[in-house]
C-alpha cells in the first residue's frame, strides 16, 4: 500500500510537469525579414481569403519590426498565404508559407506579391 501511494504521488508530481515542459515550446514564430515595419499579419488557408486576426496584436507594441520575431497563435501547422499590412496603408500577399509547430519561418521584401496601398 505504501509504495502505491509513493507511485501516486511521483505520478502526480511528473503529469503537471510533462505538460509545462510542452506548453513552454515557444510555437510557430514569424521572422519580419522586409525591410520594413509591419502593423498588419492576418494569415488564411493557402489558396483562400478566410483571413484570421491581427496576429501583430501578439506583440507588446503591436508591430514587428525589421528583424523582430512574433508568436503566431491559433494556428495550426500548414500552409497559408498571409496579407501583410504597413503603417503607411500599403499591403501586400505572401503565398504559400509553410508554418510548422515551434518553428520559425520568415518573410522578406522578395515574398511580397500583389501589393497595393
Amino acid at each position: 500500500m505504501r509504495r502505491t501511494l509513493i507511485a501516486i504521488g511521483i505520478l502526480l508530481v511528473a503529469v503537471p510537469g510533462a505538460a509545462l515542459a510542452q506548453a513552454k515550446g515557444k510555437g510557430a514564430r514569424l521572422w519580419n525579414l522586409t525591410s520594413e515595419t509591419i502593423s498588419g499579419f492576418q494569415l488564411s488557408p493557402a489558396g483562400k481569403t478566410d483571413w484570421g486576426p491581427n496576429q501583430c496584436l501578439n506583440d507588446k507594441d503591436k508591430e514587428v519590426d525589421h528583424d523582430e520575431r512574433l508568436r503566431i497563435t491559433g494556428v495550426e501547422p500548414g500552409r497559408y498565404d498571409a496579407k501583410v499590412s504597413y503603417p503607411n496603408a500599403r499591403q501586400c500577399v505572401v503565398r504559400d508559407i509553410e508554418i510548422r509547430a515551434d518553428a520559425v519561418f520568415s518573410i522578406a521584401d522578395k515574398d511580397l506579391k500583389d501589393c497595393s496601398k
